[in-house]
């Protein structure tokens, strides 16, 4: 019953943007799967921690899911910045169950326990520029983080975001404060990708280490977290 995370899978079987243009990126889609299925165990969990699918709307989203959804273990995803087709949780949730995707759930205002420590996380959000729409954004999103946090079972509890609360020359101040105060000792995130990687902090900052998974930087092979 490990748990295991990655992020930005940039999947796109129900419409034409594959990633494998991109330097590094060659064959992902197998890559993953190949992966993924020699690691994972139908017992482990894995977190997809955003940016799942170039997906519109649900119906070109429908078989991103069924291929995550036919991976083993149970999975547990919350939104990236290119997840165009995240809807309310009602919506999101009467999609997965009419279409059979039993091993996918949606980690949003929640929290899940596995393995004995509660799975917590939300999108999060870029550095202030200080436009109103940033900062409406920002706070909302500091608030389903705290919404998250507050709703966790287990005493030990691992942050899951999309984007980086802290880089090599930028802080999301307001995140950083919840880590902080919650007593967080594990973030992961994504988003980064490529040259942009080289910004990753890879490092315990005021007691909390740090880590970028997403798919590149991972070589396309969940990470452990939890064994």
């Amino acid at each position: 019953m490990s748990l295991y995370a990655i992020a930005d899978t940039h999947l796109s079987f129900g419409t034409d943007k594959p990633m494998d243009s991109f330097p590094g990126w060659d064959n992902y889609v197998s890559r993953i799967k190949n992966n993924w299925n020699k690691l994972i165990t139908d017992k482990d969990t894995v977190v997809i921690a955003g940016d799942i699918s170039w997906a519109m709307n649900f119906d070109e989203l429908r078989a991103d899911f069924d291929f995550i959804n036919k991976l083993n273990g149970q999975k547990i995803i919350i939104k990236g910045n290119h997840d165009y087709w995240w809807n309310t949780l009602t919506k999101m949730n009467t999609f997965i169950e009419e279409n059979g995707f039993s091993t996918i759930k949606i980690l949003q205002n929640n929290s899940y326990c596995v393995n004995g420590v509660s799975v917590c996380g939300s999108r999060g959000w870029l550095f202030e520029s200080g436009e109103e729409h940033d900062e409406k954004v920002l706070n909302r999103e500091v608030g389903r983080v705290k919404m998250s946090l507050d709703s966790a079972e287990c005493k030990e509890k691992i942050l899951f975001l999309h984007y980086p609360p802290v880089t090599t020359n930028q802080s999301c101040e307001q995140i950083m404060q919840l880590i902080d105060e919650y007593g967080i000792k594990k973030c992961y995130y994504g988003h980064l990708h490529g040259a942009a990687a080289r910004f990753a902090i890879t490092d315990n900052i005021n007691g909390c280490d740090f880590e970028l998974i997403s798919c590149d930087r991972l070589g396309f092979m969940p990470k452990l977290i939890i064994k």
